[in-house]
């Protein structure tokens, strides 16, 4: 997978209450693309109180099953999303995706400036642990 947007770099702030400030012009246009995405939207809503697998997701939010992978692979790299192995006693595992961002807050500090403060659910650092 790509690095996602919010992996710890030199336009990312973070200020240790599960909350980062994205700085940088393309990783914060990034952010807003997914947030834009009335799909992606959807399933942020859906996994709010509960991970759900990728059928559950796609039967949720009315959405062909190749869609919401593509958009469940999005929300991911913007570390939106986390994909965790839901472990079932008959031994077929499968992956199932948890919201874990809370709040993102746009900001336009100057002319041309925007920023994004994105709040993540406790126990849940900036991606990849950093």
């Amino acid at each position: 997978m790509s690095q996602s947007p919010l992996a710890a770099s030199p336009t990312q702030h973070e200020h240790g209450n599960g909350a980062s400030t994205v700085t940088d012009a393309e990783e914060v246009q990034s952010l807003l693309d997914v947030l834009q995405d009335p799909a992606c939207r959807d399933i942020l809503e859906a996994t709010s109180d509960e991970a759900l697998s990728a059928n559950e997701i796609s039967e949720t939010c009315d959405l062909p099953l190749s869609t919401a992978y593509r958009k469940l692979e999005l929300l991911t790299e913007a570390d939106m999303l986390v994909e965790r192995t839901r472990i079932r006693r008959s031994g077929k595992h499968t992956s199932e995706y948890g919201r874990v961002v809370e709040d993102v807050v746009v900001s336009v500090a100057e002319p041309g400036e925007t920023e994004l403060e994105v709040r993540r659910r406790d126990g849940h650092g900036a991606a990849h642990g950093h």
